[in-house]
């Protein structure tokens, strides 16, 4: 008998659905294609190497639009080098919200590659424990087991400290960057 407390996670709270919603919504309609050295198939794996990549333009413009309009938040004027913020206040399950945002787009646009940034060992180690708590309720949920299809950067790696600074500068050090796929 396994003694271990295991959590419940509800998928239905109306302000987590709208938030995956409102993301994957951003993306509705826009034109794809994959482009550059990797386009085609994979030797390995057999499948596309790269996420397609989003033609910006004015439906995008139009579609982040709609989307603040319905949230109920200001509408922008421009699209800040295809960077978007979400925010989330503290306690409303973010880690929860940008994991299954993920499964979304890819299930929805077949995107595959993302990428978790945090600011520290601590909140790394609780997303870390976040994906193997959700293990099994987001397999239920997209039948897709995470943890098979996720890793960590080891950030003592000089390479992956420049990747990581590159990506830092690149696009969340400005307060209106955000986390960009």
């Amino acid at each position: 008998m396994d003694n271990r407390i295991k959590f419940q996670f509800d998928d239905k709270l109306a302000h987590q659905i709208q938030a995956i919603e409102s993301t994957v919504e951003l993306f509705d309609g826009l034109p794809k294609q994959v482009q550059g050295l990797y386009a085609g198939k994979s030797l390995l794996a057999g499948e596309q190497s790269r996420n397609p990549q989003i033609t910006m333009g004015s439906r995008l413009l139009e579609n982040l639009r709609k989307i603040q309009l319905g949230n109920r938040i200001f509408s922008d004027d421009e699209l800040y080098k295809g960077n978007f913020g979400i925010e989330m206040e503290t306690g409303t399950g973010k880690t929860y919200v940008y994991l299954r945002t993920i499964l979304s787009l890819y299930k929805t646009y077949g995107f595959k590659k993302f990428m978790i940034v945090v600011p520290s060992i601590a909140i790394r180690k609780g997303v870390e424990k976040s994906i193997d708590m959700l293990k099994d309720h987001l397999k239920a949920l997209y039948n897709l087991d995470i943890t098979k299809h996720s890793f960590v950067y080891d950030s003592s790696s000089t390479q992956i400290k420049g990747i990581y600074r590159e990506f830092w500068f690149k696009y969340m050090r400005d307060e209106h960057a955000g986390f960009c796929c």
